[in-house]
């Protein structure tokens, strides 16, 4: 029986398996086995995939389009301490540049950030928290599997400073209640500062 030349082709292209570049998920990555294989991972993807984040940015007049957050992911294999069973690590790379709300003038200001971060892994929560108190390095479960773009996202909100402000603001900025002319009228006398006035009775 002669067979297609068409359906040969297909067979070939059904019984390939995925490739190593294709089988990582950064949903759900199974990080011992991405370790294992000394793969990485990297994108560039849109601020509206890092909801977290995105809910962070400027929104009023004059806001620009968000950018893009661009990460990438190393996984690696280090021998274990005191020549135990070999550990998992994971080496996060991301930066950003987001728009906040200036807390001086209350307009948008561009704040970069940098991520730059290794994690190793334990089998579980219960074992990473065991371990905690007793290790200096950042520790993650291998099990429930973790959300790759859920450590990147908090990674990044906490390197968001906590007051955001420009280092000279493009608009005047009225800093004190005498800016306004508040409280005297030019011809109204200044008022004397009663702590001026009793160091001038001690002398």
């Amino acid at each position: 029986m002669i067979i297609p030349l068409f359906s040969l082709h297909s067979r070939k292209l059904t019984d390939m398996k995925p490739t190593l570049k294709t089988a990582w998920s950064a949903d759900r990555l199974d990080v011992s086995a991405f370790a294992k294989a000394g793969a990485s991972l990297h994108a560039d993807d849109p601020m509206a995939r890092f909801e977290r984040l995105q809910a962070e940015a400027y929104v009023g007049d004059g806001a620009a389009a968000l950018g893009a957050v661009s990460w990438r992911a190393q996984g690696e294999m280090r021998p274990g301490a005191s020549g135990g069973a070999p550990a998992v690590w994971l080496h996060l790379q991301a930066s950003a540049v987001v728009p906040l709300t200036c807390q001086r003038c209350l307009g948008p200001v561009e704040i970069p950030l940098s991520v730059d971060r290794w994690f190793r892994f334990v089998a579980d929560e219960t074992a990473a928290a065991a371990e905690d108190d007793d290790c200096e390095e950042d520790l993650l479960a291998l099990e429930p599997r973790p959300r790759l773009y859920e450590v990147l996202e908090d990674e990044l909100l906490m390197e968001l400073p906590l007051v955001p402000l420009h280092e000279t603001c493009p608009v005047s900025v009225v800093m004190h209640a005498s800016d306004l002319g508040a409280g005297t009228d030019e011809g109204e006398p200044e008022r004397k500062n009663p702590f001026a006035e009793l160091a001038r009775l001690k002398k």
